[in-house]
């Protein structure tokens, strides 16, 4: 203002004009102020990040309220504009090429420009679950070879973002993320990330030839309900009550810091990441839903449901059946675990799932077996052949069907690549046999087939049932041709 041509402040007419002018001048600094402050983004976009190839990306913030948001990627002359509403939110799509980097994503509103560097055009895959996806090369974990492996982390193009735990009884917007967002894959940052998913990536990587974004969301120790939304829970009648009471105490320390309460991770470390871009998702959970695995059978699918809902996106969900654990049985009995294996293996009626078998890998002495590698490899092999459609074997064996004939089974399987063998090269362990009485006894099992085979037992005159690698911990050595374990499997469904 003209300090000269100021007008009278005799004249109330002029107070009132220089008081409008000197608030109208406020603002528009407050403003102006406000907007170089007002690009904020989510964790999950920072630099050094993945953004999925050949696909419309959604991207979203906050910046200064009913203005305008340009987002200008690197890679072609496209500026998309979008307008952000009374609450400076915004989001849009922005159309990514086919893999390549390293790009910059420039976000401008009014006089401020936030410039995501170092961005890489590739896969993006979601890693999550309980201890055993949680798992680090390092640290607790001390993975085999892990020393070796640690040193040899050097992979720019597989980038890392680390999700912090969290819990919240609602769904929250955006989360937390160790050393601020995305990270290079190298020997100082890959020690405390997931093995099995770094594992996982490193095979991709290998054999694609693209840069790999990998995002691991998990949590030791944790049920499958604590990572499914309410909407989907309230579907299931034995989780209304918990809901309930999750929904009207969300304040109590037992919601707040429980991360074994239905939801809350899926508010906290889930929800928040859609919709950004993914490929698929890997999951490794199930150790502490074993003694509810009938449940399982309707939890695990309903889960996948759900997350594909959330991002609306009918994506590849691959997992890992539970591996060996525990002591040994000499005799045939039941087991709660390996009742959770089948809820796992029935889930592959699901569409675009599948499933790594563990039960050759395990440790009896030591629920978190240190062979990661093979774990995420066999994971890798689902991508391989079911997502990105090459003509590998994927999986091992998986029970079809049977037949009694006499006093013997008759053993149908499919996915029986080059037929099927032992991995020891000694006769067939790990199948028992049982009549009309329930009873199960060892029995000997023969290959009658490229992919069939007889089991039968002196013991049992008239057989009913034939169970494979029904145990904790099983002895048992089936695979296919290329050596890929079969799944345990039952022909019954007997209750305890």
């Amino acid at each position: 203002m003209d300090i000269k041509n100021r007008p009278s402040l005799n004249n109330s007419k002029n107070i009132l004009l220089l008081r409008t002018a000197a608030l109208a001048m406020f603002c528009s600094l407050t403003s102006s102020f406000m907007s170089r402050a007002e690009i904020r983004l989510p964790q999950v976009f920072t630099d050094n990040m993945v953004l999925q190839r050949q696909t419309d990306a959604p991207i979203w913030g906050k910046a200064a309220p009913n203005s305008e948001v340009t987002i200008a990627p690197s890679w072609d002359s496209l500026i998309f504009r979008v307008p952000t509403n009374g609450n400076g939110q915004w989001t849009t799509k922005i159309k990514t090429p086919d893999a390549g980097g390293p790009y910059t994503i420039a976000i401008a509103c009014n006089d401020e420009t936030v410039t995501l560097k170092n961005v890489l055009i590739g896969e993006v895959w979601i890693c999550s679950g309980q201890s055993n996806m949680e798992m680090p090369l390092a640290g607790w974990g001390k993975v085999q070879n892990y020393e070796y492996e640690i040193a040899a982390a050097s992979f720019p193009k597989i980038r890392l973002l680390q999700v912090n735990k969290n819990t919240s009884a609602i769904p929250l917007s955006d989360l937390a993320s160790t050393a601020g967002g995305w990270q290079e894959c190298s020997p100082a940052s890959i020690p405390e990330f997931s093995a099995v998913a770094y594992f996982f990536g490193r095979h991709l990587y290998e054999h694609l030839s693209v840069p790999i974004g990998l995002i691991n969301t998990s949590w030791g120790g944790t049920i499958a309900e604590a990572w499914t939304s309410r909407e989907s829970l309230m579907q299931m009648p034995e989780f209304v009550g918990q809901m309930e009471d999750v929904i009207s105490k969300p304040e109590t320390d037992d919601v707040k810091g429980n991360p074994n309460r239905p939801t809350v991770l899926y508010n906290a470390m889930i929800r928040p990441l859609a919709p950004f871009a993914i490929r698929g998702a890997i999951w490794y959970q199930g150790e502490s839903n074993a003694d509810r695995a009938t449940q399982y059978r309707d939890l695990l699918p309903l889960m996948i449901r759900d997350w594909r809902k959330t991002w609306d996106n009918e994506f590849p969900f691959y997992f890992v059946q539970l591996a060996n654990y525990m002591k040994r049985q000499t005799e045939p009995q039941e087991s709660r675990w390996a009742e959770l294996r089948e809820a796992q293996l029935r889930t592959l009626r699901l569409n675009n799932t599948g499933m790594a078998v563990a039960i050759d890998i395990g440790d009896a002495d030591d629920i978190h077996p240190k062979n990661k590698q093979t774990v995420g490899e066999r994971l890798a092999l689902n991508a391989r052949a079911l997502t990105y459609e090459e003509p590998i074997p994927y999986s091992g064996p998986i029970y079809r069907s049977y037949n009694i004939e006499d006093n013997r089974i008759r053993i149908v399987f499919g996915r029986a690549v080059d037929g099927l063998r032992t991995n020891d090269g000694k006769d067939l362990r790990g199948f028992a046999i049982a009549g009309p009485d329930h009873i199960f006894h060892w029995a000997k099992a023969t290959m009658a087939d490229e992919n069939e085979l007889i089991v039968y037992a002196p013991e049992v005159k008239f057989p009913v049932a034939v169970r494979y690698a029904w145990a904790d911990n099983p002895d048992c050595n089936l695979c296919d041709g290329t050596g890929l374990p079969a799944s345990p499997f039952r022909t019954d469904d007997w209750q305890k």
